[in-house]
C-alpha cells in the first residue's frame, strides 16, 4: 500500500547525507570558539635576584621559568645546554652554593640571593679551570654537548669527597670516602656521554684528583 508521507531517496542521497552528519559529529563543539589565551598581566612572576659567575642579575620572571632557562634565554648563558629536560643526561649541570644540580629540574626563584656557578665562571680562554684542562688534555669532551655539565659535575664530585659525603660506592660510611675510580665513575654516574668517552672522562678527572686509574 502506497503511503503519500513515503520519501524517494537514492543510494547517492542517503551517502552524502551520512558523510556530512560524519563530519558534524567529528568537529570539536569548540570550534567556532578561539581557545582564551592567558594575557600577560595574569602570568604570576616574581623579582629574582640570582648572583651568576660573580655577577648578580636581577631578572623578572615567570614563576615557572627554570634555573636553566633563566641562564641561556634571560643571561644568554648558553654553555649550560638543555639535553633531555627532565634531569636524565646530567648536560644541565651548574653549581648553586657550591653543590652541583641539575638546573632543569629547579626553579629560578627557589634560588633568589644564591651563588651560580656555570661553566663560563670556571675559568678563561686563557687561564682554564684544571678540569677544563685536564679534559682537553685528555680529549674527553668529543662532540662537546655534554661536556659543561661533565666539567660542573666532575668539580662538584671531587668537592664532595673531599667533604666526606659518602656515595653508592662507598664501602665504609663511617669513614671518609676514598678518591678512587670507582667513587669517581658512580658519582659522575648522572651525566650521560652520548659519544661514549667515559674513559676519557674518568681520566681527566682522576689526574686533577691525583687518582691512578
Amino acid at each position: 500500500m502506497d503511503c503519500p508521507h513515503d520519501l524517494a531517496i537514492t543510494r547517492r542521497d542517503l551517502l552524502i547525507a551520512g558523510a556530512a552528519s560524519a563530519a558534524t559529529a567529528a568537529a570539536p563543539a569548540d570550534a567556532a570558539t578561539p581557545t582564551p589565551q592567558p594575557q600577560p598581566g595574569n602570568v604570576p612572576a616574581s623579582r629574582v635576584s640570582l648572583d651568576v659567575n660573580g655577577t648578580v642579575h636581577v631578572l623578572d620572571l615567570d614563576n615557572r621559568t627554570s634555573l636553566l632557562d633563566a641562564l641561556r634565554e634571560h643571561l644568554h648563558l648558553t654553555g649550560t645546554k638543555k639535553g633531555c629536560d627532565h634531569g636524565q643526561c646530567g648536560a644541565c649541570t651548574v653549581l648553586v652554593n657550591g653543590e652541583r644540580i641539575n638546573s632543569c629540574l629547579t626553579l629560578a626563584l627557589m634560588h633568589h640571593n644564591q651563588k651560580v656557578t656555570t661553566i663560563e665562571g670556571l675559568g678563561t680562554p686563557t687561564r682554564l679551570h684544571p678540569l677544563q684542562a685536564a679534559f682537553v688534555k685528555h680529549d674527553s669532551y668529543q662532540c662537546g654537548y655534554c661536556t659543561p655539565g661533565q666539567v660542573c659535575s666532575a668539580v662538584g664530585a671531587l668537592d664532595e669527597i673531599r667533604r666526606g659525603v659518602p656515595s653508592h660506592a662507598t664501602a665504609d660510611l663511617n669513614v671518609r670516602p676514598l678518591l678512587s675510580a670507582d667513587e669517581l665513575r658512580e658519582r659522575m654516574s648522572g651525566n650521560i656521554c652520548r659519544c661514549g668517552a667515559y674513559s676519557n672522562i674518568v681520566e681527566a678527572i682522576s689526574e686533577v684528583a691525583g687518582v691512578r686509574t
